[in-house]
Protein backbone atom coordinates (compact mmCIF):
# COMPACT_ATOMS: atom_id res chain seq x y z
CA UNK A 1 0.00 0.00 0.00
CA UNK A 2 1.40 3.58 -1.08
CA UNK A 3 1.69 5.72 2.09
CA UNK A 4 0.21 9.00 1.37
CA UNK A 5 1.55 12.25 3.11
CA UNK A 6 0.36 15.51 3.51
CA UNK A 7 2.91 18.47 3.65
CA UNK A 8 1.81 21.46 5.03
CA UNK A 9 4.20 24.26 3.73
CA UNK A 10 6.56 24.84 0.80
CA UNK A 11 9.08 26.49 2.90
CA UNK A 12 12.68 25.28 2.62
CA UNK A 13 11.97 22.15 5.15
CA UNK A 14 8.84 20.94 3.39
CA UNK A 15 10.23 21.06 0.05
CA UNK A 16 13.17 19.29 1.13
CA UNK A 17 11.11 16.63 3.17
CA UNK A 18 8.94 16.42 -0.45
CA UNK A 19 11.91 15.55 -2.87
CA UNK A 20 13.44 13.01 -0.61
CA UNK A 21 10.00 11.09 0.31
CA UNK A 22 8.70 11.15 -3.21
CA UNK A 23 11.64 9.91 -4.29
CA UNK A 24 11.45 6.75 -1.69
CA UNK A 25 8.06 6.57 -3.14
CA UNK A 26 5.63 8.16 -1.01
CA UNK A 27 2.29 9.92 -2.32
CA UNK A 28 3.19 13.36 -1.35
CA UNK A 29 1.00 16.30 -1.97
CA UNK A 30 1.83 19.85 -0.32
CA UNK A 31 -0.44 22.55 0.43
CA UNK A 32 1.18 26.36 0.34
CA UNK A 33 -0.82 29.72 1.50
CA UNK A 34 1.08 31.70 -0.83
CA UNK A 35 1.48 31.69 -4.06
CA UNK A 36 5.43 30.68 -4.24
CA UNK A 37 7.32 28.21 -2.47
CA UNK A 38 10.48 28.96 -0.13
CA UNK A 39 8.87 30.89 2.46
CA UNK A 40 10.95 33.01 4.18
CA UNK A 41 13.59 31.90 1.23
CA UNK A 42 11.42 33.35 -1.45
CA UNK A 43 12.02 36.33 -4.46
CA UNK A 44 10.37 39.11 -4.58
CA UNK A 45 10.02 40.66 -8.37
CA UNK A 46 9.82 44.56 -9.07
CA UNK A 47 10.69 46.52 -12.18
CA UNK A 48 13.37 44.38 -12.71
CA UNK A 49 14.93 44.06 -9.57
CA UNK A 50 15.24 40.93 -7.66
CA UNK A 51 15.01 40.44 -3.82
CA UNK A 52 15.74 37.64 -1.60
CA UNK A 53 13.07 37.66 0.81
CA UNK A 54 15.23 35.97 3.53
CA UNK A 55 18.31 34.18 3.71
CA UNK A 56 21.19 35.75 1.41
CA UNK A 57 24.26 33.88 3.15
CA UNK A 58 24.45 30.46 1.81
CA UNK A 59 26.94 28.99 4.20
CA UNK A 60 27.79 25.16 4.90
CA UNK A 61 28.17 24.08 1.41
CA UNK A 62 28.46 20.70 2.58
CA UNK A 63 24.77 20.22 3.53
CA UNK A 64 23.72 22.04 0.47
CA UNK A 65 25.76 19.05 -2.20
CA UNK A 66 24.85 16.19 0.57
CA UNK A 67 20.78 16.82 0.24
CA UNK A 68 21.24 16.62 -3.74
CA UNK A 69 23.47 13.84 -3.55
CA UNK A 70 21.03 12.15 -1.31
CA UNK A 71 18.37 12.81 -4.20
CA UNK A 72 20.68 11.11 -7.09
CA UNK A 73 21.31 14.37 -8.07
CA UNK A 74 24.97 16.91 -8.50
CA UNK A 75 23.99 20.21 -7.65
CA UNK A 76 26.50 21.76 -10.25
CA UNK A 77 23.71 20.53 -12.36
CA UNK A 78 20.83 22.46 -10.82
CA UNK A 79 22.57 25.70 -9.19
CA UNK A 80 25.43 27.73 -10.53
CA UNK A 81 27.17 29.27 -7.25
CA UNK A 82 28.96 32.42 -6.97
CA UNK A 83 31.58 33.17 -4.59
CA UNK A 84 32.14 36.02 -2.82
CA UNK A 85 35.48 37.69 -3.42
CA UNK A 86 35.37 38.99 0.01
CA UNK A 87 33.03 37.71 2.66
CA UNK A 88 31.53 41.42 4.09
CA UNK A 89 32.81 44.71 5.08
CA UNK A 90 32.12 45.62 8.59
CA UNK A 91 31.74 49.41 9.70
CA UNK A 92 31.98 50.69 12.64
CA UNK A 93 30.59 53.56 14.65
CA UNK A 94 33.69 56.05 14.31
CA UNK A 95 34.18 55.32 10.28
CA UNK A 96 36.66 52.14 10.78
CA UNK A 97 35.70 49.57 8.69
CA UNK A 98 37.41 45.66 8.13
CA UNK A 99 36.86 43.30 5.66
CA UNK A 100 36.64 40.02 6.24
CA UNK A 101 37.91 37.52 3.79
CA UNK A 102 39.16 34.08 3.22
CA UNK A 103 42.56 35.05 1.82
CA UNK A 104 44.29 34.81 4.75
CA UNK A 105 47.15 37.56 4.16
CA UNK A 106 44.78 39.99 3.29
CA UNK A 107 42.68 38.79 6.22
CA UNK A 108 46.22 39.13 9.00
CA UNK A 109 47.25 42.49 7.57
CA UNK A 110 43.40 43.43 8.12
CA UNK A 111 43.50 41.92 11.80
CA UNK A 112 46.77 43.60 12.93
CA UNK A 113 45.29 47.24 12.07
CA UNK A 114 43.07 46.23 15.65
CA UNK A 115 45.07 43.36 17.16
CA UNK A 116 48.63 44.77 16.87
CA UNK A 117 51.40 43.15 14.48
CA UNK A 118 52.80 40.57 17.22
CA UNK A 119 53.21 37.54 16.23
CA UNK A 120 50.42 37.17 19.12
CA UNK A 121 48.00 38.06 16.52
CA UNK A 122 48.00 35.38 13.89
CA UNK A 123 48.42 32.83 16.86
CA UNK A 124 45.67 33.79 18.56
CA UNK A 125 43.43 33.88 15.75
CA UNK A 126 44.80 30.52 14.37
CA UNK A 127 43.53 28.99 17.91
CA UNK A 128 40.28 30.95 17.58
CA UNK A 129 39.48 29.52 14.05
CA UNK A 130 40.86 26.02 15.32
CA UNK A 131 38.46 26.40 18.09
CA UNK A 132 35.80 27.17 16.22
CA UNK A 133 36.80 24.04 13.62
CA UNK A 134 35.91 21.97 16.55
CA UNK A 135 32.34 23.64 17.05
CA UNK A 136 31.63 23.17 13.42
CA UNK A 137 32.84 19.58 13.40
CA UNK A 138 31.46 18.79 16.58
CA UNK A 139 28.06 20.49 16.32
CA UNK A 140 27.27 19.06 12.62
CA UNK A 141 27.88 15.34 14.17
CA UNK A 142 26.03 15.86 17.33
CA UNK A 143 23.57 18.35 16.74
CA UNK A 144 22.94 18.00 12.96
CA UNK A 145 23.20 14.14 12.06
CA UNK A 146 21.51 13.01 15.37
CA UNK A 147 18.05 12.26 15.76
CA UNK A 148 17.13 12.95 19.46
CA UNK A 149 13.80 10.78 19.59
CA UNK A 150 13.84 9.95 23.38
CA UNK A 151 15.55 12.17 26.22
CA UNK A 152 17.99 8.81 26.54
CA UNK A 153 19.23 9.04 23.57
CA UNK A 154 20.77 12.79 24.37
CA UNK A 155 22.34 11.38 27.45
CA UNK A 156 24.19 8.53 25.58
CA UNK A 157 27.46 8.25 26.89
CA UNK A 158 29.01 8.58 23.22
CA UNK A 159 27.81 12.06 23.26
CA UNK A 160 29.96 12.96 26.26
CA UNK A 161 33.67 13.51 24.92
CA UNK A 162 31.78 16.10 22.09
CA UNK A 163 29.84 18.04 24.33
CA UNK A 164 32.85 18.83 26.94
CA UNK A 165 34.29 19.93 23.72
CA UNK A 166 31.35 22.38 22.69
CA UNK A 167 31.82 25.24 25.71
CA UNK A 168 27.77 24.60 26.05
CA UNK A 169 27.91 26.86 29.66
CA UNK A 170 29.53 29.38 28.02
CA UNK A 171 28.69 32.03 25.11
CA UNK A 172 29.79 33.13 21.85
CA UNK A 173 31.11 36.31 23.14
CA UNK A 174 32.85 35.47 25.98
CA UNK A 175 35.05 33.08 23.68
CA UNK A 176 35.59 35.73 21.21
CA UNK A 177 37.26 37.48 24.27
CA UNK A 178 39.47 34.70 24.75
CA UNK A 179 41.43 35.66 21.14
CA UNK A 180 40.91 38.81 20.69
CA UNK A 181 41.42 42.12 22.81
CA UNK A 182 39.92 45.04 20.89
CA UNK A 183 36.09 46.01 21.05
CA UNK A 184 36.27 46.22 16.71
CA UNK A 185 37.35 42.43 16.56
CA UNK A 186 35.20 41.40 19.39
CA UNK A 187 32.32 42.59 17.92
CA UNK A 188 33.35 41.66 14.13
CA UNK A 189 33.49 38.00 15.06
CA UNK A 190 30.32 38.02 17.55
CA UNK A 191 27.78 39.57 15.65
CA UNK A 192 27.29 36.40 13.45
CA UNK A 193 24.88 35.19 16.13
CA UNK A 194 22.19 37.50 14.44
CA UNK A 195 22.04 34.63 11.41
CA UNK A 196 20.16 32.52 13.89
CA UNK A 197 18.05 35.63 15.38
CA UNK A 198 20.00 36.01 18.66
CA UNK A 199 22.49 38.17 21.42
CA UNK A 200 26.20 37.12 21.04
CA UNK A 201 25.95 37.57 24.98
CA UNK A 202 23.38 34.87 25.17
CA UNK A 203 24.27 32.63 22.16
CA UNK A 204 25.96 29.65 23.19
CA UNK A 205 29.72 28.85 22.42
CA UNK A 206 29.39 25.98 19.84
CA UNK A 207 27.77 28.67 17.34
CA UNK A 208 30.77 30.19 16.53
CA UNK A 209 30.77 27.27 14.05
CA UNK A 210 29.19 30.02 11.83
CA UNK A 211 32.52 32.06 12.01
CA UNK A 212 34.52 28.65 11.04
CA UNK A 213 32.37 28.22 8.14
CA UNK A 214 33.09 31.57 6.62
CA UNK A 215 36.44 31.68 7.20
CA UNK A 216 37.03 28.37 5.85
CA UNK A 217 34.41 27.55 3.32
CA UNK A 218 33.83 31.16 2.37
CA UNK A 219 30.10 32.85 1.37
CA UNK A 220 28.25 31.82 -1.58
CA UNK A 221 25.54 33.04 -3.31
CA UNK A 222 23.31 31.18 -6.01
CA UNK A 223 22.71 32.95 -9.82
CA UNK A 224 19.22 33.96 -9.44
CA UNK A 225 18.33 33.87 -6.01
CA UNK A 226 19.04 32.03 -3.04
CA UNK A 227 15.52 30.47 -3.64
CA UNK A 228 17.01 28.77 -6.88
CA UNK A 229 18.03 25.89 -3.95
CA UNK A 230 13.99 25.55 -3.43
CA UNK A 231 13.31 25.58 -7.08
CA UNK A 232 15.67 22.71 -7.90
CA UNK A 233 14.33 20.83 -4.62
CA UNK A 234 10.52 21.29 -5.82
CA UNK A 235 11.66 20.23 -9.45
CA UNK A 236 12.92 16.85 -8.05
CA UNK A 237 9.76 16.43 -6.10
CA UNK A 238 7.51 16.79 -9.14
CA UNK A 239 9.73 14.47 -11.32
CA UNK A 240 9.36 11.73 -8.56
CA UNK A 241 5.66 12.60 -7.86
CA UNK A 242 4.87 15.49 -5.75
CA UNK A 243 1.93 17.48 -6.17
CA UNK A 244 2.44 21.29 -5.11
CA UNK A 245 -0.80 23.30 -4.25
CA UNK A 246 -0.70 26.91 -4.24
CA UNK A 247 -2.56 29.47 -2.90
CA UNK A 248 -4.11 27.11 -0.25
CA UNK A 249 -4.80 28.13 3.25
CA UNK A 250 -4.69 25.26 5.77
CA UNK A 251 -7.26 26.09 8.46
CA UNK A 252 -6.35 23.55 10.69
CA UNK A 253 -5.62 19.84 11.11
CA UNK A 254 -7.68 17.23 11.41
CA UNK A 255 -7.31 14.77 14.75
CA UNK A 256 -9.73 12.28 15.89
CA UNK A 257 -11.32 11.26 19.06
CA UNK A 258 -8.04 8.43 19.14
CA UNK A 259 -5.86 11.58 18.72
CA UNK A 260 -4.50 10.29 15.43
CA UNK A 261 -3.84 13.25 12.29
CA UNK A 262 -5.87 12.09 9.54
CA UNK A 263 -5.99 14.75 7.29
CA UNK A 264 -5.99 19.03 6.74
CA UNK A 265 -9.07 20.84 6.36
CA UNK A 266 -8.69 23.92 4.08
CA UNK A 267 -10.41 27.59 4.69
CA UNK A 268 -12.39 26.97 1.66
CA UNK A 269 -14.00 24.39 3.42
CA UNK A 270 -11.87 21.56 1.49
CA UNK A 271 -11.03 18.28 3.38
CA UNK A 272 -7.98 16.28 2.11
CA UNK A 273 -7.33 13.02 4.08
CA UNK A 274 -4.00 11.29 4.71
CA UNK A 275 -1.68 8.25 6.10
CA UNK A 276 0.79 11.02 7.54
CA UNK A 277 0.25 14.70 8.41
CA UNK A 278 4.24 16.68 8.20
CA UNK A 279 3.56 20.43 8.99
CA UNK A 280 6.42 22.92 7.75
CA UNK A 281 4.16 25.76 9.19
CA UNK A 282 5.72 27.48 12.12
CA UNK A 283 5.69 24.64 14.54
CA UNK A 284 4.30 26.82 17.04
CA UNK A 285 1.78 28.57 15.36
CA UNK A 286 0.78 25.39 14.33
CA UNK A 287 0.17 23.95 18.19
CA UNK A 288 -1.37 27.04 18.66
CA UNK A 289 -3.98 27.40 15.50
CA UNK A 290 -3.62 24.75 13.31
CA UNK A 291 -4.09 21.59 16.14
CA UNK A 292 -6.64 21.29 19.11
CA UNK A 293 -6.10 23.21 22.35
CA UNK A 294 -3.41 21.62 24.60
CA UNK A 295 -1.13 22.78 27.64
CA UNK A 296 1.65 21.97 25.72
CA UNK A 297 0.92 24.97 23.08
CA UNK A 298 0.66 27.11 25.43
CA UNK A 299 3.69 26.31 26.91
CA UNK A 300 5.27 26.47 23.92
CA UNK A 301 3.67 30.20 23.26
CA UNK A 302 5.64 31.47 25.81
CA UNK A 303 8.96 30.15 24.92
CA UNK A 304 11.76 32.03 24.23
CA UNK A 305 11.64 33.20 20.81
CA UNK A 306 14.55 34.91 18.07
CA UNK A 307 14.18 38.30 17.21
CA UNK A 308 12.32 39.93 14.09
CA UNK A 309 13.30 42.43 11.43
CA UNK A 310 12.45 45.13 9.40
CA UNK A 311 13.66 44.38 6.08
CA UNK A 312 13.72 47.49 3.50
CA UNK A 313 13.83 45.98 0.09
CA UNK A 314 14.97 49.07 -2.18
CA UNK A 315 15.40 49.30 -6.08
CA UNK A 316 17.72 52.08 -7.06
CA UNK A 317 18.09 54.41 -9.59
CA UNK A 318 22.37 53.79 -10.05
CA UNK A 319 24.79 51.89 -8.96
CA UNK A 320 26.08 52.64 -4.90
CA UNK A 321 29.65 51.31 -5.57
CA UNK A 322 30.32 51.84 -1.82
CA UNK A 323 28.30 48.67 -0.86
CA UNK A 324 29.84 45.36 -1.53
CA UNK A 325 27.65 42.13 -1.50
CA UNK A 326 27.59 41.99 2.32
CA UNK A 327 27.90 45.12 4.60
CA UNK A 328 27.47 45.24 8.26
CA UNK A 329 26.82 48.22 10.38
CA UNK A 330 27.89 48.27 14.00
CA UNK A 331 26.01 50.10 17.07
CA UNK A 332 28.64 51.95 19.26
CA UNK A 333 26.71 50.77 22.67
CA UNK A 334 26.83 47.01 21.22
CA UNK A 335 25.84 45.08 24.10
CA UNK A 336 22.55 47.89 25.09
CA UNK A 337 21.81 47.53 21.32
CA UNK A 338 20.85 44.07 21.92
CA UNK A 339 19.41 43.84 24.86
CA UNK A 340 17.08 46.36 23.76
CA UNK A 341 16.26 44.14 21.21
CA UNK A 342 15.84 40.69 23.21
CA UNK A 343 14.74 42.49 26.54
CA UNK A 344 12.56 45.52 25.84
CA UNK A 345 11.44 43.64 22.40
CA UNK A 346 11.76 47.11 20.54
CA UNK A 347 13.98 48.93 17.86
CA UNK A 348 17.34 49.78 19.60
CA UNK A 349 18.07 53.65 20.12
CA UNK A 350 21.20 52.71 17.55
CA UNK A 351 20.82 49.87 15.54
CA UNK A 352 23.14 47.46 14.11
CA UNK A 353 21.55 46.43 10.57
CA UNK A 354 22.92 44.42 7.45
CA UNK A 355 22.94 45.56 3.93
CA UNK A 356 22.82 42.80 1.51
CA UNK A 357 23.33 44.05 -2.39
CA UNK A 358 22.70 41.06 -4.75
CA UNK A 359 23.73 42.94 -7.51
CA UNK A 360 27.06 43.44 -6.94
CA UNK A 361 27.69 39.64 -7.52
CA UNK A 362 25.02 38.64 -9.51
CA UNK A 363 24.10 41.27 -12.33
CA UNK A 364 20.83 39.11 -13.02
CA UNK A 365 19.24 40.94 -10.11
CA UNK A 366 18.68 44.53 -11.00
CA UNK A 367 18.88 46.41 -14.17
CA UNK A 368 22.12 47.24 -16.44
CA UNK A 369 23.09 50.45 -14.18
CA UNK A 370 20.89 49.72 -11.21
CA UNK A 371 21.55 48.32 -7.71
CA UNK A 372 19.04 45.83 -6.09
CA UNK A 373 19.57 46.88 -1.98
CA UNK A 374 18.30 44.65 0.90
CA UNK A 375 18.84 45.78 4.59
CA UNK A 376 17.86 43.96 7.61
CA UNK A 377 17.52 45.54 10.92
CA UNK A 378 17.10 43.39 13.59
CA UNK A 379 13.93 44.53 16.13
CA UNK A 380 12.10 42.65 18.67
CA UNK A 381 9.36 40.29 18.21
CA UNK A 382 5.56 41.10 18.47
CA UNK A 383 5.46 41.34 22.20
CA UNK A 384 2.88 42.23 25.75
CA UNK A 385 5.39 45.66 25.65
CA UNK A 386 2.70 48.67 25.73
CA UNK A 387 2.97 51.58 23.15
CA UNK A 388 5.02 49.63 20.97
CA UNK A 389 3.79 51.45 17.32
CA UNK A 390 5.43 49.59 14.29
CA UNK A 391 4.89 52.22 11.82
CA UNK A 392 7.39 54.83 13.83
CA UNK A 393 9.89 52.31 14.45
CA UNK A 394 9.66 51.58 10.56
CA UNK A 395 10.14 55.10 9.88
CA UNK A 396 12.92 55.49 12.46
CA UNK A 397 14.74 52.51 11.45
CA UNK A 398 14.68 53.69 7.55
CA UNK A 399 16.15 57.20 8.84
CA UNK A 400 18.80 55.79 10.76
CA UNK A 401 19.82 53.44 7.81
CA UNK A 402 20.40 56.05 5.32
CA UNK A 403 21.97 58.63 7.90
CA UNK A 404 24.44 55.89 8.46
CA UNK A 405 24.98 54.91 5.32
CA UNK A 406 25.22 58.77 4.20
CA UNK A 407 27.96 59.29 6.71
CA UNK A 408 29.86 56.46 7.12
CA UNK A 409 30.27 55.91 3.46
CA UNK A 410 30.57 59.52 2.85
CA UNK A 411 27.52 59.60 0.49
CA UNK A 412 25.32 62.47 -0.42
CA UNK A 413 21.39 62.30 -0.53
CA UNK A 414 21.13 58.41 -0.30
CA UNK A 415 17.22 59.02 0.05
CA UNK A 416 17.07 60.36 -3.37
CA UNK A 417 18.73 57.03 -5.32
CA UNK A 418 16.34 55.18 -3.83
CA UNK A 419 13.59 54.31 -6.98
CA UNK A 420 11.21 51.89 -5.08
CA UNK A 421 10.81 50.56 -1.58
CA UNK A 422 9.34 47.51 0.35
CA UNK A 423 8.75 47.11 3.72
CA UNK A 424 8.57 44.14 5.57
CA UNK A 425 8.35 44.67 9.70
CA UNK A 426 7.16 41.73 12.51
CA UNK A 427 3.69 41.90 11.46
CA UNK A 428 4.39 41.75 8.01
CA UNK A 429 6.36 38.25 8.79
CA UNK A 430 3.32 37.42 11.40
CA UNK A 431 0.42 37.68 8.71
CA UNK A 432 2.13 36.79 5.67
CA UNK A 433 4.37 33.87 6.96
CA UNK A 434 1.90 32.73 9.99
CA UNK A 435 5.43 32.98 11.72
CA UNK A 436 4.52 32.92 15.76
CA UNK A 437 4.98 36.57 16.86
CA UNK A 438 6.72 37.66 13.94
CA UNK A 439 9.63 36.23 14.93
CA UNK A 440 11.72 35.35 11.69
CA UNK A 441 13.63 32.22 13.12
CA UNK A 442 11.66 30.62 15.45
CA UNK A 443 12.09 29.39 19.07
CA UNK A 444 15.51 30.49 20.16
CA UNK A 445 18.77 28.05 20.57
CA UNK A 446 19.02 28.77 24.15
CA UNK A 447 20.34 25.43 26.13
CA UNK A 448 16.81 24.67 27.44
CA UNK A 449 16.02 24.76 23.67
CA UNK A 450 18.49 22.72 22.24
CA UNK A 451 19.29 18.91 20.90
CA UNK A 452 16.47 16.97 22.94
CA UNK A 453 15.08 19.70 24.57
CA UNK A 454 13.91 21.59 21.32
CA UNK A 455 10.59 19.87 19.67
CA UNK A 456 11.11 16.81 17.85
CA UNK A 457 10.31 15.71 14.29
CA UNK A 458 7.64 13.19 16.13
CA UNK A 459 5.01 15.10 17.49
CA UNK A 460 4.60 13.40 20.92
CA UNK A 461 0.76 14.07 21.35
CA UNK A 462 -0.89 13.31 18.04
CA UNK A 463 0.16 10.11 15.99
CA UNK A 464 1.08 10.21 12.60
CA UNK A 465 1.99 14.10 13.07
CA UNK A 466 5.12 15.26 11.61
CA UNK A 467 6.89 18.58 12.07
CA UNK A 468 10.48 19.77 9.75
CA UNK A 469 11.37 23.48 10.04
CA UNK A 470 13.15 26.28 12.25
CA UNK A 471 11.33 25.44 15.65
CA UNK A 472 11.99 21.42 15.31
CA UNK A 473 14.81 19.57 15.62
CA UNK A 474 18.00 20.13 15.03
CA UNK A 475 17.27 23.98 14.53
CA UNK A 476 16.80 27.18 12.46
CA UNK A 477 18.69 28.36 9.65
CA UNK A 478 18.55 26.57 5.76
CA UNK A 479 21.06 24.16 5.93
CA UNK A 480 20.16 23.25 9.14
CA UNK A 481 16.14 22.69 8.50
CA UNK A 482 18.25 20.44 5.55
CA UNK A 483 19.28 18.15 7.79
CA UNK A 484 15.86 17.61 9.72
CA UNK A 485 14.20 17.10 6.39
CA UNK A 486 17.00 14.22 6.10
CA UNK A 487 16.15 12.76 9.67
CA UNK A 488 12.38 12.95 8.90
CA UNK A 489 12.93 10.85 5.70
CA UNK A 490 14.58 8.31 7.91
CA UNK A 491 12.08 8.41 10.91
CA UNK A 492 9.55 7.41 8.12
CA UNK A 493 11.14 5.12 5.82
CA UNK A 494 12.21 2.71 9.01
CA UNK A 495 8.46 3.12 10.00
CA UNK A 496 6.60 2.00 6.80
CA UNK A 497 9.73 0.87 4.27
CA UNK A 498 12.81 -0.64 6.63
CA UNK A 499 12.12 -3.91 7.81
CA UNK A 500 12.64 -3.96 11.78
CA UNK A 501 13.76 -6.06 14.71
CA UNK A 502 10.95 -5.08 17.03
CA UNK A 503 12.46 -3.55 20.40
CA UNK A 504 10.91 -5.74 23.23
CA UNK A 505 10.40 -4.37 26.50
CA UNK A 506 13.29 -5.83 28.18
CA UNK A 507 15.88 -4.12 25.64
CA UNK A 508 13.17 -0.71 25.94
CA UNK A 509 14.20 -0.72 29.78
CA UNK A 510 17.96 -1.72 29.23
CA UNK A 511 18.22 1.53 27.31
CA UNK A 512 16.22 3.53 29.92
CA UNK A 513 18.18 1.88 32.80
CA UNK A 514 21.81 3.36 30.45
CA UNK A 515 19.98 6.45 30.10
CA UNK A 516 19.69 6.83 33.96
CA UNK A 517 23.06 6.42 34.29
CA UNK A 518 24.25 8.35 31.98
CA UNK A 519 21.94 11.09 32.87
CA UNK A 520 23.62 11.10 36.20
CA UNK A 521 27.11 10.93 34.37
CA UNK A 522 26.16 14.12 32.52
CA UNK A 523 25.61 15.67 35.82
CA UNK A 524 28.73 15.20 37.11
CA UNK A 525 30.58 16.64 33.96
CA UNK A 526 28.34 19.51 33.93
CA UNK A 527 29.27 20.55 37.90
CA UNK A 528 32.87 19.79 37.06
CA UNK A 529 32.73 22.26 33.84
CA UNK A 530 31.39 24.79 36.43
Amino acid sequence: MVVKIIIIGAGAGGTAAAARLSKKGFQVEIYEKNSYNGGRCSLIHQNGHRFDQGPSLYLMPKIFEETFEDLGEDIKNHIELLKCPSNYSVHFHDGETFELTTDISKFSRSLEKYEGNGESTLINFLSYLKETHVHYQRSVKVALKTDFQNWYDFFNPKHIPDVIKLHLLDTVYNRVCKYFKSDYMRKAFSFQTMYLGMSPYDGLAPYSLLQYTEIAEGIWYPKGGFNKVLQSLEKIAVQNGAKFNYNIDVQEIIVDDNGVAKGIKLTNGGVINSDIVICNADLVYAYNKLLPKTSYAEKLGKKELTSSSISFYWSMKTVVSQLKVHNIFLAEKYKESFDQIFKDHTLPDEPSFYVNVPSRIDPTAAPEGKDTVIVLVPVGHVSNVPNIDFDKLVKRAREHVIKTLEKRLKISDFRSMIDHEIVNDPRTWQNEFNLWKGSILGLSHSLSQVLWFRPSLKCKIFENLYFVGASAQPGTGVPIVLCGAKMLEKQLCDRFLESKVKINTWSKGVSFSIGILAFLFFLVSFVFLL
